[in-house]
């Protein structure tokens, strides 16, 4: 697996990155939404188990390659797993050829400054060597930002960027992802700040030092354009952040550069209901719409 081979894809892949890394705290949404109810599982082991078939059934659709999903970001029981009797990355980047990337947070902090930080993760550089020897090509991490309060934006920021250093050091490739709530007053604001807090993050990058960033689809189209621009950047990812996949595909399509990575919004309208042809069929409808609002920029 030659990791300059992914870096060309995920840099100039025309494609979307799939967020298939819902974690605890939303897994039973999760499997709400794709039928499943909590009746069908009885605990932490079961309930992973069915939102690893769903995950595992993705993956394995006709559609879902690289030729237009570029890259999948995992949850760690997923990395953990197998699909197709393969380890869950080596299948993503050897069968499909989609690059695989670890979700590495453990959620979110107590809000404070209109912010969440991530809590601590004093096993990251253990789970990192893990990832490394599971041809994992790069991680990703959620903070939430509810306002445009500079205190807390920059927190959020720093936080990111402290850590995407460490991951950085151990060969691997951060998505930094400060995520705007698409719910708030002052959303313009907050993105405003926001994107002047990760340009003064970028400018005192090492030039050995770079990152991904993904961020909520912003209120002004091309907002965040000095970013995708940035020499530090390897790519801008765009998340669905609770609007519906019409709505975020058409603000997508608006941002220059910027690509999906959506989670919720990939897995709308598919149920463990549907046979195989009716999944992969809704899977491939998803998968072209979205690509289409990827590449229109």
């Amino acid at each position: 697996m030659s990791k300059s081979s992914q870096t060309d894809l995920i840099k100039a892949g025309q494609g979307f990155i799939a967020a298939l890394d819902q974690s605890g705290g939303s897994t039973p949404k999760a499997l709400r939404l794709y039928g499943v109810n909590e009746d069908a599982y009885s605990n932490d082991d079961e309930m992973f188990g069915l939102i690893h078939q769903m995950r595992a059934r993705i993956a394995q659709a006709p559609a879902f390659t690289g030729e237009k999903v570029v890259g999948a970001i995992l949850f760690e029981k997923t990395m953990d797993g197998e699909i197709g009797g393969k380890p869950s990355a080596t299948y993503m980047w050897e069968d499909r050829g989609v690059v695989p990337f670890l979700k590495v947070d453990k959620g979110l902090a107590d809000e404070e400054n209109g912010a969440q930080v991530m809590k601590p993760m004093p096993d990251l550089d253990a789970l990192l060597d893990k990832a490394n020897g599971k041809g994992i090509f790069g991680t990703k991490m959620r903070s939430v930002i509810h306002a445009a309060n500079a205190e807390g934006i920059k927190a959020v920021v720093g936080q990111q960027f402290d850590v995407a250093k460490q991951i950085i050091a151990k060969g691997l490739m951060p998505i930094v992802e400060p995520e705007v709530t698409i719910s708030i007053a002052d959303k313009s604001e907050a993105e405003d700040m926001l994107r002047n807090a990760i340009l003064a993050e970028l400018n005192a990058l090492n030039d050995d030092q770079n990152v991904m960033l993904k961020l909520t689809l912003p209120n002004t189209p091309n907002l965040y354009q000095a970013l995708v621009d940035h020499p530090r950047v390897l790519r801008v990812v765009a998340l669905s952040g609770g609007y519906s996949r019409q709505q975020a595909n058409d603000m997508l399509s608006q941002n220059k550069g910027v690509i999906a990575s959506f989670s919720r919004a990939l897995t709308e309208g598919l149920s463990a209901q549907q046979d195989d042809a009716a999944f992969n069929g809704t899977i491939e409808a998803t998968i072209n719409e979205i690509y289409a609002a990827s590449v229109a920029g």
